[in-house]
Protein backbone atom coordinates (compact mmCIF):
# COMPACT_ATOMS: atom_id res chain seq x y z
CA UNK A 1 0.00 0.00 0.00
CA UNK A 2 1.47 3.66 -0.94
CA UNK A 3 2.02 5.74 1.91
CA UNK A 4 0.30 9.22 2.16
CA UNK A 5 2.53 11.00 3.88
CA UNK A 6 5.67 9.59 1.68
CA UNK A 7 4.10 11.13 -1.68
CA UNK A 8 4.27 14.84 -2.97
CA UNK A 9 1.15 16.87 -2.54
CA UNK A 10 0.20 18.99 -5.91
CA UNK A 11 -1.36 22.04 -5.63
CA UNK A 12 -3.44 23.60 -8.22
CA UNK A 13 -1.80 25.61 -10.29
CA UNK A 14 -3.86 29.03 -10.50
CA UNK A 15 -2.83 32.01 -12.83
CA UNK A 16 -4.22 35.19 -12.22
CA UNK A 17 -7.34 36.46 -13.93
CA UNK A 18 -8.12 32.77 -15.34
CA UNK A 19 -10.75 30.31 -14.42
CA UNK A 20 -9.62 27.77 -11.88
CA UNK A 21 -10.19 24.94 -14.14
CA UNK A 22 -8.32 22.74 -16.44
CA UNK A 23 -9.25 20.64 -19.20
CA UNK A 24 -6.58 18.24 -21.13
CA UNK A 25 -7.87 15.91 -23.99
CA UNK A 26 -5.52 13.01 -24.11
CA UNK A 27 -4.93 11.58 -28.13
CA UNK A 28 -3.30 8.16 -28.11
CA UNK A 29 0.01 8.76 -30.03
CA UNK A 30 0.43 12.11 -29.46
CA UNK A 31 2.65 13.05 -26.10
CA UNK A 32 0.48 13.72 -22.99
CA UNK A 33 -0.26 17.38 -22.50
CA UNK A 34 0.88 19.58 -19.94
CA UNK A 35 4.25 19.27 -17.79
CA UNK A 36 5.63 16.30 -16.95
CA UNK A 37 4.02 14.26 -13.83
CA UNK A 38 6.13 12.94 -10.63
CA UNK A 39 5.56 8.84 -10.04
CA UNK A 40 3.24 8.53 -7.48
CA UNK A 41 1.66 11.54 -5.68
CA UNK A 42 -1.51 13.69 -4.31
CA UNK A 43 -3.41 16.31 -5.15
CA UNK A 44 -5.22 18.72 -2.99
CA UNK A 45 -7.75 19.20 -6.05
CA UNK A 46 -10.72 16.91 -7.36
CA UNK A 47 -10.03 15.28 -10.90
CA UNK A 48 -12.08 13.76 -13.12
CA UNK A 49 -10.90 11.30 -16.09
CA UNK A 50 -12.86 9.96 -19.04
CA UNK A 51 -12.51 7.52 -21.36
CA UNK A 52 -13.86 8.28 -24.98
CA UNK A 53 -11.97 5.39 -26.82
CA UNK A 54 -9.35 2.95 -25.14
CA UNK A 55 -8.61 0.49 -22.44
CA UNK A 56 -6.41 1.42 -19.89
CA UNK A 57 -5.17 0.83 -16.31
CA UNK A 58 -5.32 3.62 -13.33
CA UNK A 59 -3.85 3.49 -9.92
CA UNK A 60 -5.25 4.89 -7.07
CA UNK A 61 -4.65 4.12 -3.59
CA UNK A 62 -3.31 0.60 -3.60
CA UNK A 63 -5.90 -0.39 -6.05
CA UNK A 64 -5.64 -0.78 -9.99
CA UNK A 65 -8.50 0.51 -12.14
CA UNK A 66 -8.95 -0.36 -15.38
CA UNK A 67 -10.87 1.31 -17.64
CA UNK A 68 -12.69 1.36 -20.84
CA UNK A 69 -15.01 3.38 -23.26
CA UNK A 70 -17.73 5.24 -21.53
CA UNK A 71 -15.92 4.97 -18.12
CA UNK A 72 -15.24 7.96 -15.75
CA UNK A 73 -13.08 7.90 -13.06
CA UNK A 74 -13.48 10.40 -10.25
CA UNK A 75 -10.43 11.32 -7.59
CA UNK A 76 -10.83 12.72 -4.02
CA UNK A 77 -8.54 15.33 -2.79
CA UNK A 78 -5.52 13.15 -0.97
CA UNK A 79 -5.43 10.12 -3.10
CA UNK A 80 -2.55 8.68 -4.10
CA UNK A 81 -2.33 8.43 -7.71
CA UNK A 82 0.31 6.87 -9.86
CA UNK A 83 0.34 7.41 -13.36
CA UNK A 84 0.45 5.22 -16.32
CA UNK A 85 1.24 6.02 -19.52
CA UNK A 86 -1.05 3.31 -21.07
CA UNK A 87 -4.46 4.57 -19.69
CA UNK A 88 -4.59 6.46 -23.56
CA UNK A 89 -3.29 3.75 -26.34
CA UNK A 90 -2.38 5.06 -29.86
CA UNK A 91 -6.20 4.49 -30.91
CA UNK A 92 -7.03 5.58 -27.75
CA UNK A 93 -9.25 9.17 -26.55
CA UNK A 94 -9.70 10.61 -23.25
CA UNK A 95 -10.32 13.49 -21.25
CA UNK A 96 -9.52 15.02 -17.74
CA UNK A 97 -10.99 17.72 -15.63
CA UNK A 98 -9.09 19.19 -12.66
CA UNK A 99 -10.64 22.18 -10.20
CA UNK A 100 -10.58 22.98 -6.74
CA UNK A 101 -13.65 23.04 -4.83
CA UNK A 102 -13.77 26.76 -5.14
CA UNK A 103 -14.29 26.83 -8.93
CA UNK A 104 -18.02 25.55 -8.41
CA UNK A 105 -18.85 27.41 -5.24
CA UNK A 106 -16.00 30.79 -4.50
CA UNK A 107 -18.23 32.10 -1.88
CA UNK A 108 -17.48 28.92 -0.16
CA UNK A 109 -16.18 28.69 3.46
CA UNK A 110 -12.69 26.52 3.58
CA UNK A 111 -13.12 25.29 0.28
CA UNK A 112 -10.39 22.60 0.30
CA UNK A 113 -12.15 21.41 3.60
CA UNK A 114 -15.77 21.32 2.63
CA UNK A 115 -15.58 19.92 -0.52
CA UNK A 116 -16.92 17.10 0.65
CA UNK A 117 -20.38 19.13 1.59
CA UNK A 118 -21.44 20.39 -1.59
CA UNK A 119 -24.21 18.62 -3.46
CA UNK A 120 -22.53 19.27 -7.02
CA UNK A 121 -19.39 17.55 -5.68
CA UNK A 122 -21.69 14.23 -4.00
CA UNK A 123 -19.41 11.77 -6.86
CA UNK A 124 -16.07 12.65 -5.49
CA UNK A 125 -17.83 11.33 -2.01
CA UNK A 126 -16.95 7.71 -1.71
CA UNK A 127 -16.26 7.15 2.23
CA UNK A 128 -12.41 5.01 2.43
CA UNK A 129 -11.94 5.05 -1.43
CA UNK A 130 -9.68 7.62 -2.96
CA UNK A 131 -11.55 7.09 -6.25
CA UNK A 132 -14.48 5.72 -8.00
CA UNK A 133 -15.75 4.68 -11.36
CA UNK A 134 -18.86 5.20 -12.73
CA UNK A 135 -20.48 4.71 -16.70
CA UNK A 136 -21.87 6.64 -19.28
CA UNK A 137 -24.61 5.09 -21.30
CA UNK A 138 -23.99 5.14 -24.95
CA UNK A 139 -26.83 7.30 -25.83
CA UNK A 140 -25.14 10.09 -23.68
CA UNK A 141 -21.68 10.13 -24.10
CA UNK A 142 -22.25 12.60 -27.25
CA UNK A 143 -23.72 15.24 -24.83
CA UNK A 144 -20.56 14.35 -22.61
CA UNK A 145 -18.16 15.33 -25.37
CA UNK A 146 -19.99 18.20 -26.33
CA UNK A 147 -19.86 19.10 -22.62
CA UNK A 148 -16.32 18.74 -22.27
CA UNK A 149 -15.18 20.26 -25.53
CA UNK A 150 -17.83 23.72 -25.31
CA UNK A 151 -15.52 23.71 -21.20
CA UNK A 152 -12.30 23.56 -23.22
CA UNK A 153 -12.83 26.40 -25.81
CA UNK A 154 -14.44 28.53 -23.09
CA UNK A 155 -11.02 27.87 -21.47
CA UNK A 156 -9.26 28.50 -24.30
CA UNK A 157 -10.69 31.47 -26.01
CA UNK A 158 -11.37 33.40 -22.58
CA UNK A 159 -14.11 35.61 -23.86
CA UNK A 160 -15.75 38.20 -21.83
CA UNK A 161 -17.97 36.27 -19.15
CA UNK A 162 -15.21 33.66 -19.52
CA UNK A 163 -15.66 33.06 -15.32
CA UNK A 164 -19.42 32.40 -15.55
CA UNK A 165 -19.66 30.17 -18.58
CA UNK A 166 -16.83 28.13 -16.97
CA UNK A 167 -18.85 27.25 -14.14
CA UNK A 168 -21.97 27.05 -16.03
CA UNK A 169 -20.35 24.73 -18.10
CA UNK A 170 -18.54 22.87 -14.92
CA UNK A 171 -21.85 22.41 -12.69
CA UNK A 172 -23.58 20.78 -15.77
CA UNK A 173 -20.84 18.37 -16.46
CA UNK A 174 -20.98 18.06 -12.58
CA UNK A 175 -24.75 17.31 -12.53
CA UNK A 176 -24.48 14.68 -15.41
CA UNK A 177 -21.92 13.05 -13.44
CA UNK A 178 -24.29 12.98 -10.04
CA UNK A 179 -26.96 11.41 -12.29
CA UNK A 180 -24.29 8.23 -12.99
CA UNK A 181 -24.56 4.92 -11.19
CA UNK A 182 -21.15 2.94 -9.62
CA UNK A 183 -20.63 0.71 -12.23
CA UNK A 184 -20.56 -2.57 -10.18
CA UNK A 185 -22.57 -4.83 -12.06
CA UNK A 186 -20.40 -4.67 -15.20
CA UNK A 187 -17.26 -4.56 -13.17
CA UNK A 188 -17.73 -7.89 -11.70
CA UNK A 189 -20.00 -9.47 -14.66
CA UNK A 190 -16.50 -12.51 -14.29
CA UNK A 191 -16.98 -12.86 -10.51
CA UNK A 192 -20.31 -14.09 -9.98
CA UNK A 193 -20.13 -14.37 -6.03
CA UNK A 194 -18.98 -10.39 -5.86
CA UNK A 195 -21.79 -10.11 -8.11
CA UNK A 196 -23.92 -11.60 -6.03
CA UNK A 197 -22.81 -10.03 -3.04
CA UNK A 198 -23.73 -6.37 -4.53
CA UNK A 199 -27.12 -7.74 -5.82
CA UNK A 200 -27.98 -8.58 -2.04
CA UNK A 201 -26.93 -4.57 -1.17
CA UNK A 202 -28.91 -3.17 -4.25
CA UNK A 203 -31.81 -5.13 -3.24
CA UNK A 204 -31.61 -4.52 0.26
CA UNK A 205 -29.85 -1.91 1.25
CA UNK A 206 -32.88 -0.16 2.74
CA UNK A 207 -33.56 -2.48 5.18
CA UNK A 208 -31.40 -2.79 8.50
CA UNK A 209 -29.18 -5.43 6.85
CA UNK A 210 -26.01 -6.26 8.49
CA UNK A 211 -22.73 -7.37 6.60
CA UNK A 212 -23.46 -10.64 8.18
CA UNK A 213 -27.00 -10.99 6.95
CA UNK A 214 -25.21 -10.48 3.10
CA UNK A 215 -22.89 -13.31 3.97
CA UNK A 216 -24.87 -15.46 4.96
CA UNK A 217 -27.77 -14.88 1.83
CA UNK A 218 -24.61 -15.60 -0.52
CA UNK A 219 -23.82 -19.01 1.01
CA UNK A 220 -20.18 -17.48 2.68
CA UNK A 221 -18.79 -17.15 6.30
CA UNK A 222 -18.78 -13.64 7.60
CA UNK A 223 -14.88 -13.22 7.62
CA UNK A 224 -14.65 -15.12 3.85
CA UNK A 225 -17.08 -12.27 2.92
CA UNK A 226 -15.02 -9.92 4.37
CA UNK A 227 -11.90 -11.27 3.23
CA UNK A 228 -12.93 -11.50 -0.50
CA UNK A 229 -14.65 -7.96 -1.03
CA UNK A 230 -11.78 -5.93 0.79
CA UNK A 231 -8.99 -8.33 -1.58
CA UNK A 232 -11.27 -7.33 -4.86
CA UNK A 233 -12.54 -4.59 -4.53
CA UNK A 234 -10.24 -2.36 -1.28
CA UNK A 235 -13.54 -1.58 0.83
CA UNK A 236 -15.57 -3.73 3.42
CA UNK A 237 -18.73 -4.54 2.88
CA UNK A 238 -19.75 -2.26 5.64
CA UNK A 239 -18.36 1.12 3.55
CA UNK A 240 -20.16 -0.40 -0.01
CA UNK A 241 -23.87 -0.55 2.21
CA UNK A 242 -22.96 2.92 3.68
CA UNK A 243 -22.07 4.08 0.24
CA UNK A 244 -25.29 2.96 -1.15
CA UNK A 245 -27.93 3.89 1.46
CA UNK A 246 -25.75 7.92 1.31
CA UNK A 247 -26.43 7.98 -2.37
CA UNK A 248 -30.14 6.88 -1.99
CA UNK A 249 -29.83 9.50 0.83
CA UNK A 250 -28.61 12.19 -0.95
CA UNK A 251 -30.72 11.78 -3.96
CA UNK A 252 -34.01 12.40 -1.48
CA UNK A 253 -32.78 15.13 0.39
CA UNK A 254 -32.55 16.39 -2.51
CA UNK A 255 -35.37 15.83 -4.50
CA UNK A 256 -38.69 14.88 -1.90
CA UNK A 257 -39.78 16.83 0.92
CA UNK A 258 -39.36 13.81 3.20
CA UNK A 259 -38.27 14.54 6.91
CA UNK A 260 -35.10 13.34 8.16
CA UNK A 261 -36.21 10.49 9.99
CA UNK A 262 -38.05 10.05 7.42
CA UNK A 263 -34.89 9.43 5.13
CA UNK A 264 -33.10 7.50 7.37
CA UNK A 265 -36.17 4.79 7.59
CA UNK A 266 -35.98 4.88 3.62
CA UNK A 267 -32.39 3.87 3.60
CA UNK A 268 -31.86 1.54 6.45
CA UNK A 269 -31.27 3.39 9.57
CA UNK A 270 -34.09 2.82 12.46
CA UNK A 271 -32.55 5.24 14.53
CA UNK A 272 -32.70 9.18 12.76
CA UNK A 273 -30.21 10.15 15.34
CA UNK A 274 -27.31 7.36 14.38
CA UNK A 275 -28.24 8.56 10.47
CA UNK A 276 -27.50 11.69 11.59
CA UNK A 277 -24.45 10.86 12.25
CA UNK A 278 -23.20 8.94 10.29
CA UNK A 279 -24.57 11.26 7.39
CA UNK A 280 -22.33 13.99 8.99
CA UNK A 281 -19.24 11.77 9.20
CA UNK A 282 -19.40 11.22 5.69
CA UNK A 283 -20.14 14.81 4.33
CA UNK A 284 -19.03 16.92 6.69
CA UNK A 285 -22.29 18.67 7.61
CA UNK A 286 -26.14 17.03 8.95
CA UNK A 287 -28.67 16.25 6.45
CA UNK A 288 -30.63 18.99 6.52
CA UNK A 289 -27.42 21.37 5.44
CA UNK A 290 -26.81 19.18 2.83
CA UNK A 291 -30.82 19.44 1.97
CA UNK A 292 -30.36 23.26 2.05
CA UNK A 293 -27.02 23.71 0.16
CA UNK A 294 -28.86 21.63 -3.04
CA UNK A 295 -31.78 23.92 -2.79
CA UNK A 296 -33.94 20.78 -1.74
Amino acid sequence: MTGRSSVPLMGYPRVPGAPPVTVQRWDGGTPRPGPALPGAHAHDFLVLLHVERGHGPVRVDDREIELGPGDVLVVAPGAVVTPSETVVPADGLAWTVFFPADAVDPAGPAPLVSWRAHPLLAPFVGGQAGAQRLTVPPDERAAWRAGLEALATELDERRDGVAEAVRAHLTLLLVRLGRLEVDVATALADRPVLAAVFEVLERRFAEPVTPQDVAREVGLTPGHLTTLVGRETGRTVGQWLTERRMREARRLLAGTDLTVAAVAGRVGYRDPGYFVRRFRREHGVPPRAWREASGG
